[in-house]
C-alpha cells in the first residue's frame, strides 16, 4: 500500500526554526452581521444573521467566512497593524474579541455545520447550546466580550 505521508514529505518545505520556539499569541474577533439574501434567515434575530471570525496572528489578518455556497478563507493583504476590527465595524457590523481555546482534550459535539459552527471550531467553544449568530454573541458577551472593545493590534 501506498502513503501519502512517503510522497508529500519530499516536496515539504522547511520551516525556520523561529517558527517553532515562538508562541503565537492568536487574537480572534467575531463579526456578526444582520445582512442576508437568503429569505429563510429572516428568521433569526435582525443584525444577527451571519457571523464569521477573523484571527491576527502576530503579522496576518485572516478571516474565515463561512457562507452557504463556499468557505472563504482569506489572508488579507493590510499592514499587521492595520485597525481590521475598527474597518468592518465602521461598515455596520457588531465584533466582538473573542478567545481563542486550544486546550481541549476531548473533541467538539458534532453539530450541523453552520456560520456559527465553524466560528466556535476556530475558537475552540465546545458547548452545544450555541447554535445561532445571536446565542453566539450571548454566550460572548456573557463571558467578558464587549461589542467595538478591542485594543488594537
Amino acid at each position: 500500500m501506498r502513503k501519502f505521508f512517503d510522497e508529500a514529505e519530499e516536496v515539504m518545505m522547511p520551516i525556520p526554526s523561529q517558527t517553532l520556539t515562538a508562541p503565537v499569541q492568536e487574537k480572534a474577533w467575531v463579526v456578526f452581521s444582520g445582512k442576508s439574501e437568503w429569505p429563510w434567515l429572516k428568521c433569526l434575530r435582525p443584525g444577527f444573521r451571519h457571523c464569521f471570525v477573523i484571527v491576527h496572528d502576530g503579522t496576518r489578518w485572516l478571516s474565515l467566512d463561512p457562507l452557504l455556497q463556499h468557505t472563504e478563507l482569506k489572508v488579507h493583504d493590510v499592514p499587521p497593524d492595520f485597525d481590521l476590527p475598527g474597518w468592518l465595524a465602521g461598515r455596520g457590523n457588531r465584533v466582538l474579541p473573542a478567545p481563542v481555546n486550544r486546550g481541549h482534550k476531548k473533541p467538539a459535539p458534532p453539530m450541523v455545520f453552520t456560520c456559527v459552527e465553524a466560528v466556535k471550531r476556530v475558537l475552540g467553544l465546545h458547548h452545544w447550546s450555541v447554535m445561532t449568530p445571536w446565542q453566539l454573541y450571548r454566550h460572548l458577551t456573557r463571558h467578558g466580550s464587549d461589542s467595538l472593545s478591542w485594543q488594537g493590534v
